[in-house]
């Protein structure tokens, strides 16, 4: 798969295909100021998790060494 980079909000997002509906949740669903909280947290504690409205689980990591941050799934069982 490839890794696609992209803005959202301000703050610059790697991710790659199969997480492009996290992109799209925290582009499209989230205002700036709630995406900026959960980006924030990210920042602070290295991660956040959240989920979208189809109960779909999401993990953003930031990654300190080039201050972005990256979507990946969470498999729930």
């Amino acid at each position: 798969m490839s890794i696609i980079k992209k803005q959202i909000h301000g703050f610059w997002v790697v991710y790659e295909e199969d997480a492009k509906r996290g992109l799209e949740y925290l582009q499209c669903d989230l205002q700036r100021n709630e995406a900026k909280t959960l980006f924030d947290a990210a920042r602070f504690k290295g991660s956040a998790e959240f989920e979208d409205d189809a109960d779909r689980d999401w993990t953003l990591v930031y990654n300190r060494g080039d201050y972005t941050y990256t979507i990946v799934s969470r498999k729930t069982e």
